[in-house]
């Protein structure tokens, strides 16, 4: 791979097996193929980078189209990591929330280090007033 050109932007949801196949390797938790059948089409905005043909980046907004957002399959190939694609992939997004309801709530849930990178689009941690939550299946 070309690692000194930019890699080409699209707004568009990644097939089925490329979306769970970098999820896997970017080391977030496993999905279904039946649930990314049904949730990728249902994304309010998402963002996808390639090169050569090949899926190295991904980021997705979804929610009620009103008052919540969440950003969330945010990943990067790791061996494309370091060279500034999640910057990339976070500038799409935060285009994307420019344009949301002013009152409506944006969230996403941080892992370790990513937390650095979304303060620099604005983010908060929401601790101490609250905390995320989740229900383990």
């Amino acid at each position: 791979m070309n690692h000194s050109a930019q890699p080409e932007v699209r707004h568009e949801v990644p097939a089925i097996k490329d979306y769970l196949a970098l999820r896997e390797e970017a080391g977030l938790s496993p999905m279904s193929a039946e649930g990314a059948a049904v949730g990728l089409p249902n994304s309010m905005f998402a963002v996808t980078l390639y090169e050569q043909g090949l899926l190295v980046g991904m980021g997705r907004v979804i929610g009620d189209g009103g008052c919540f957002y969440q950003v969330t399959d945010i990943a990067v190939k790791p061996s494309c990591q370091g060279r500034g694609l999640g910057k990339i992939i976070m500038r799409e997004i935060r285009a994307f929330l420019e344009q949301v309801p002013e009152r409506a709530y944006i969230s996403l849930i941080a892992d370790g280090e990513a937390a650095r990178l979304y303060a620099q689009f604005g983010f908060k941690p929401v601790m101490p007033a609250s905390q995320g939550m989740y229900l383990p299946r």
